[in-house]
C-alpha cells in the first residue's frame, strides 16, 4: 500500500523548502492536503513528482515548486478571500483554503468542476465555493477579492479579472512568452496593477488568456 503521507513529506522537503518557501501556513497546508485525491486515478502514483500533472486539453496541476512559490509570493493571509482561477480538480483550492478565510474556485470544464466540489466535500473542506464557467470571467458575484491566483500560464490578463481585485489586493500569475515564462506579483494601487517579476516557470496558457493574434497586411 502506497504511503502517500510519506510522499507528501518528501515533496515538501525536496521540492518546496529548497525553493525558499518557508512560511509555516504553506508548509502545513501542503503537508496536510492529500494531493493524490485531487488528480485522476491514473495519475495518483505520479501525484508527488516534481513536474506538472497533465490533465489533457492544455490543462495541468502545477508542479509543487511552482505552486508553492506562487503562494509564497501571494502572501495569503488568514482573513483573505481568494479567487482561484482554473482550479481543475480542486487541489490548489484545498491548499489555499487551509490558509485563507475562504476561496472561490473557477473551473471551465463541467466534469472537473463537479469532481472538484465532490472531492472538497469528501475532504470536509467547507470554505471553498466551486463555480463552473469561463476562466477569464472570474466570479464577480462573490468578489471583490483580497488575492487572486491563476493556475496556469497567461499571455494577457483581461480586465474582467483585475476588476475583481480589491484596491490594495494582490494577484499572482505566470506570464508566458513562447516557451519561457515568469511569475509576477501585482498590487492594485490607485485602480491599476503594478507588477514585479518574481521567478521563472512555465505552464500551458489557460483558455481565455492567450494574446489575440495580430494580423498584418
Amino acid at each position: 500500500m502506497t504511503d502517500y503521507a510519506a510522499r507528501r513529506t518528501t515533496m515538501v522537503d525536496t521540492q518546496v523548502r529548497p525553493s525558499d518557501v518557508t512560511k509555516f501556513p504553506i508548509i502545513d497546508a501542503m503537508l496536510s492536503v492529500p494531493r493524490e485525491e485531487f488528480v485522476p486515478d491514473a495519475l495518483r502514483e505520479a501525484a508527488y513528482m516534481g513536474e506538472h500533472l497533465d490533465l489533457g486539453g492544455g490543462r495541468v496541476v502545477l508542479d509543487p515548486r511552482t505552486f508553492s512559490k506562487m503562494l509564497d509570493t501571494l502572501d495569503v493571509q488568514g482573513d483573505d478571500l481568494v479567487l482561484d482561477v482554473g482550479c481543475a480538480l480542486g487541489y490548489s483550492s484545498a491548499v489555499i483554503a487551509r490558509i485563507a478565510e475562504a476561496v472561490v474556485a473557477v473551473e471551465s470544464d463541467p466534469e472537473m468542476a463537479a469532481e472538484a466540489q465532490a472531492v472538497l466535500s469528501r475532504q470536509e473542506i467547507d470554505n471553498v465555493i466551486v463555480q463552473q464557467g469561463e476562466l477569464a470571467q472570474g466570479a464577480a458575484q462573490h468578489g471583490s477579492y483580497d488575492a487572486i491566483i491563476l493556475e496556469g500560464g497567461i499571455q494577457e490578463l483581461p480586465g474582467t479579472i483585475t476588476d475583481q481585485l480589491k484596491e490594495g489586493g494582490r494577484i499572482v500569475s505566470l506570464f508566458m512568452d513562447g516557451t519561457l515564462g515568469v511569475v509576477r506579483i501585482g498590487h492594485k494601487i490607485g485602480g491599476r496593477i503594478d507588477w514585479w517579476d518574481e521567478f521563472n516557470a512555465t505552464a500551458p496558457v489557460l483558455a481565455g488568456f492567450a494574446r489575440a493574434p495580430v494580423f498584418a497586411l
